[in-house]
C-alpha cells in the first residue's frame, strides 16, 4: 500500500473575501515527483505555504511526514517563491549556517558544501559574498541551501523562475537525481514542458480548486490527442488556410520550425478523417496525430489564457 508524504483534507484558506484555496483534498505519494501547475493566483503557493505551516488553513487538515512541517522541519527541504540570501555573508559560510540550522553537525560540512558547489558549477564562488553573485548564481545557492541536509521531502516553489536555459537544465537534472535517490519532491511551476519532462504526477489548481490530479500516463490516456500536424510538400504557410477550412478543424496554425500546419480538431470529429481529407486536399510530406502535451491539457481545462514560461507570481 502506497503511503502519503503529504495529505490535505478539505482545506480552505481565505484572505478577506478572497477564497485562495477552496476545499482541496490531496495526497502526495511517498517517493513521487509531483508538479503543481496552474495560472497566476490559482492557489499553488498558498497551498505550499500551508503544507509548510507558514500559514494555517481556515478549515481542514494538513499532514506532512506523519505530523506537520514544524515537527518534521529537519526532514524537509524548502525553496520558497520569495528568494532571500544573507547578502553580506560569504557563500561557504551561508551554506554551512543553513546546514547547521537543519541539524547537521559541523564535522564534514566543508566537504559537503564543496561537493554541492561543484555539482552546480560554482566552486569559484565559495569565498564570494552572496551579494556579488548574479541572480542565477544566487538561485543555485538557495537551491543548495534547501537540499544540503539531504531531506526526505523537497518542496520547490517556482525553482526555474529567472533561470537561463543552461541553469534551468542543470536544476532539472539535480531534481531528477534527487528523485531517483528516493526523495519525494513537490514543485510548482509555470513552465509546462519542465513539469512534463520531470513529473510522474501532476496536480492542476485553478481558482483555488484542484481540477486535475493524475499520473502522467493517466493524463495521456484521458486526454485524447486533438492536434493533427500536416507538412505540405510546398512548405507554403498559406496552405494552413486551406487546411483550416476542412470539416472538423477548429483552428489552423502554421509552425515555421516544422514547416507544418497544426490543426486543432473538434471533439465530435475523428482526427483520422481529417488526416485523410488533408492528404486528399494537397500533396504532403507528413501527416501525423501529435501527442497530447501538458500545454494542451492546461488549455483544455483552464482556457486560452496560458501563462508564458517567463511569468511568475503569487500562485
Amino acid at each position: 500500500m502506497t503511503t502519503s508524504a503529504v495529505s490535505l483534507r478539505s482545506v480552505w484558506k481565505r484572505f478577506g473575501k478572497t477564497e485562495a484555496v477552496r476545499g482541496i483534498d490531496l495526497d502526495v505519494p511517498d517517493g513521487s515527483l509531483t508538479g503543481f501547475i496552474g495560472p497566476n493566483g490559482a492557489g499553488k503557493s498558498t497551498t505550499i505555504r500551508m503544507i509548510m505551516s507558514i500559514i494555517h488553513p481556515d478549515e481542514g487538515s494538513v499532514q506532512v511526514l506523519g505530523a506537520n512541517a514544524i515537527a518534521a522541519k529537519d526532514r524537509i527541504g524548502y525553496l520558497p517563491e520569495e528568494r532571500g540570501l544573507y547578502r553580506r555573508m560569504r557563500v561557504r559560510e551561508f551554506l554551512k549556517f543553513m546546514a547547521t540550522l537543519k541539524g547537521l553537525p559541523a564535522a564534514g560540512l566543508d566537504a559537503r558544501v564543496n561537493a554541492w558547489l561543484e555539482r552546480v558549477q560554482l566552486t569559484e564562488a565559495a569565498k564570494k559574498r552572496c551579494q556579488e553573485l548574479s541572480k542565477g548564481q544566487q538561485q543555485k545557492i538557495q537551491f543548495i541551501a534547501s537540499v544540503i541536509h539531504d531531506p526526505e521531502l523537497i518542496i520547490l516553489d517556482e525553482p526555474f523562475s529567472g533561470l537561463d536555459p543552461v541553469n534551468a537544465r542543470l536544476i532539472n537534472r539535480l531534481i531528477r537525481d534527487l528523485h531517483e535517490a528516493g526523495r519525494t519532491i513537490i514543485f510548482s511551476t509555470h513552465v509546462m514542458h519542465q513539469a512534463e519532462q520531470l513529473c510522474d504526477r501532476i496536480v492542476l489548481i485553478n481558482r483555488g480548486q484542484k481540477i486535475l490530479d493524475a499520473s502522467m500516463p493517466e493524463i495521456y490516456a484521458r486526454f485524447d490527442p486533438r492536434t493533427v500536424q500536416v507538412e505540405p510538400s510546398s512548405h507554403d504557410p498559406a496552405e494552413a488556410g486551406r487546411l483550416g477550412a476542412l470539416p472538423g478543424v477548429e483552428r489552423a496554425q502554421w509552425n515555421p520550425e516544422r514547416h507544418a500546419a497544426e490543426l486543432t480538431i473538434a471533439r465530435d470529429f475523428d482526427p483520422q478523417d481529417v488526416m485523410r481529407a488533408a492528404i486528399a486536399l494537397m500533396p504532403v510530406r507528413t501527416v501525423e496525430l501529435r501527442k497530447t502535451t501538458l500545454d494542451d491539457v492546461f488549455v483544455e481545462l483552464v482556457g486560452e489564457d496560458m501563462p508564458s514560461s517567463e511569468e511568475s507570481g503569487n500562485g
